[in-house]
């Protein structure tokens, strides 16, 4: 009876656990089921997003060259600065998901830029949002932009570093986005910057380069501003 008792009923812990693997995998099946639709509101989730879509709709600048499109990689360094040019906005928004830059092309294309540099795709990956789909994100920026008459520059999803979990699974995955980011650009004649060529090395970024294993210090802002700084001298910039 004793033992009948403790099966039939577990231990507050075990099923505390049990409830919670539960209520995860619920969360996640409504996400999938969200993602076969026309939207999810994954990227709401993310308190850095209402802030700073609120700030960009409050910032006085009315035209700018460039528009740097990206999460936390593009938020975290001051473009102006780092490539000593004045007509370049940061879009970045830290965490932030490409489904997230779709419903923000706004704060693009009001800015009336001729180039459009996007990053992104790490946090979809590490989200569980599939490759596909994040590849077909890419797919409805890039055409609202040249819609608009900005030409967008398609930069590689960065790698993790062997310091970041579950690095060897995702760095497979951002691979595969890669691959299709790449074959995006080509087929639509657009720049494709591979940032990971001067970044990383056997398929992860390279320990140098970033000071958690996903974010760059300033020695890998170095690197990104060399690739941008050559395609502004070919676009006459």
């Amino acid at each position: 009876m004793t033992l009948f008792r403790r099966l039939d009923r577990p231990p507050v812990p075990l099923l505390v656990g049990v409830l919670f693997l539960s209520a995860a995998a619920v969360v996640l099946l409504v996400y999938v089921e969200q993602l076969n639709g026309e939207s999810s509101t994954l990227y709401l989730q993310n308190r850095n997003y209402g802030l700073q879509t609120a700030l960009h709709d409050l910032y006085k600048t009315q035209q700018a060259d460039v528009v740097m499109l990206g999460n936390s990689l593009t938020y975290n360094v001051n473009w102006n600065e780092l490539l000593g040019r004045a007509s370049i906005v940061n879009r970045g928004i830290v965490s932030d998901i490409t489904e997230g830059y779709l419903h923000r092309l706004d704060a693009v294309v009001r800015l009336k830029p001729r180039l459009c540099f996007i990053e992104g795709g790490i946090n979809d990956i590490y989200a569980g949002v599939p490759v596909d789909l994040v590849h077909t994100h890419y797919k409805r920026i890039v055409e609202t932009l040249r819609t608009e008459g900005i030409v967008p520059i398609i930069q590689s999803t960065l790698y993790v570093s062997p310091r970041w979990h579950d690095h060897e699974k995702n760095n497979l995955r951002v691979a595969q986005l890669n691959t299709l980011l790449q074959r995006l650009a080509a087929t639509t004649g657009l720049e494709y910057i591979d940032l990971n060529k001067s970044m990383a090395t056997n398929g992860a970024l390279n320990d140098t380069l970033t000071y958690d294993g996903v974010h760059l210090n300033a020695d890998g802002y170095r690197l990104w501003a060399r690739e941008v700084e050559r395609v502004l001298t070919a676009h006459g910039l």
